[in-house]
């Protein structure tokens, strides 16, 4: 595995702890100072207004907030206090609800809060920091158990830069047909012929869509239940989201790697064209680059500013005779929109 994949599945594997865990102590932090601020033992008096000033809160579109002096009694005692900020509007000799700390009258608030709150937001945050170290631990574990089940370890690490010059391996292109209700994708030669295609027969925005897949070098076809994309994101980080879709009930990314695939990303050797080198078995299988739209070399040509898409139009080089294995690589990196795969 490459550095930048490798980095790539720290701050994947690390997103829940480094979402959770700060969201966790800064909720275990507030509740337990505000645990020295308990009011749910807190009575209730009556106020009078004795001054009030007008105030333009800050970041709320210059609303007018009162800052208000009052006094109050209690147990035939006399004390001041005040309130800043109120959103509600008084006159001097206008009644003010206060609540009073008993053990310490010259304590006030305006509202009172139940004491139960604050534990309750202390166990919250322990619960989010548990949560984020937990599922941390269960990322990490399964990219160990994906490692280990790695084929062809102990053969020597696959030269992905030559393979594109090996003989026998040629280019392919994959385009994207989304010009109808019913959108698919086709793998064609140098030579424009198509030689396999995945094609939309049922459409469903809420169940799985019908694909066909056709391989026009051995005229087969099948047909397969492909669901919408999830993605599976803790914080607005990149490199933190997972995506997939269900290939006929599973995980497409366990299909592919029960298929003895596995994908590393190259995304800084031709940026900003990512590529994707995929080994099957411990052996090169394919590079998939992004690509613009015009995939061709001679389309590519003819257009100055050769933008890339991405998701939509791949270059792709292979030895293999597996279109179908292929064309369902390209493809779930295309539908799951992902930038990094493992």
């Amino acid at each position: 595995m490459n550095m930048e994949s490798k980095f790539v599945r720290i701050m994947r594997n690390s997103g829940p702890a480094r979402f959770f865990v700060p969201v966790g102590l800064i909720l275990i932090i507030f509740g337990v100072i505000m645990l020295g601020f308990r009011s749910g033992n807190y009575e209730e008096t009556a106020g009078k207004v004795t001054e009030v000033t007008e105030d333009i809160a800050v970041d709320e579109d210059n609303k007018t907030v009162y800052n208000v002096r009052f006094t109050y009694e209690v147990d035939g005692k006399s004390y001041n206090g005040s309130f800043d900020g109120l959103g509600q509007k008084y006159a001097v000799g206008d009644p003010i609800q206060v609540f009073y700390d008993p053990s310490d009258p010259g304590k006030v608030t305006n509202a009172k809060i139940p004491d139960f709150i604050w534990p309750v937001v202390i166990a919250v945050g322990a619960a989010a920091v548990i949560f984020g170290v937990f599922r941390t631990i269960q990322a990490f574990k399964k990219s160990k158990e994906l490692d280990e089940k790695r084929p062809g370890e102990g053969l020597p690490p696959v030269d992905f830069k030559a393979y594109k010059d090996r003989e026998g391996v040629r280019e392919l292109y994959c385009s994207f047909d989304g010009h109808s209700l019913k959108p698919g994708y086709v793998i064609e030669d140098g030579d424009r012929k198509v030689l396999f295609e995945g094609k939309m027969t049922k459409q469903n925005l809420l169940g799985p869509r019908t694909y066909q897949f056709v391989n026009h070098l051995t005229n087969t076809s099948s047909d397969h239940q492909v669901g919408h994309t999830m993605t599976e994101t803790v914080n607005d980080s990149l490199l933190s989201a997972r995506s997939s879709f269900k290939f006929d009930g599973r995980d497409v990314w366990d299909v592919i790697h029960d298929r003895g695939i596995r994908l590393e990303t190259d995304a800084l050797s031709k940026f900003p064209h990512f590529l994707y080198n995929a080994a099957r078995d411990g052996k090169a299988f394919a590079r998939i680059e992004t690509s613009g739209k015009y995939v061709h070399e001679e389309d590519a040509a003819a257009h100055t500013f050769d933008l890339p898409v991405g998701r939509y139009y791949y270059r792709i080089w292979t030895d293999s005779e597996d279109l179908e294995s292929l064309f369902l690589t390209v493809f779930a990196i295309s539908e799951t929109e992902q930038v990094t795969v493992e």
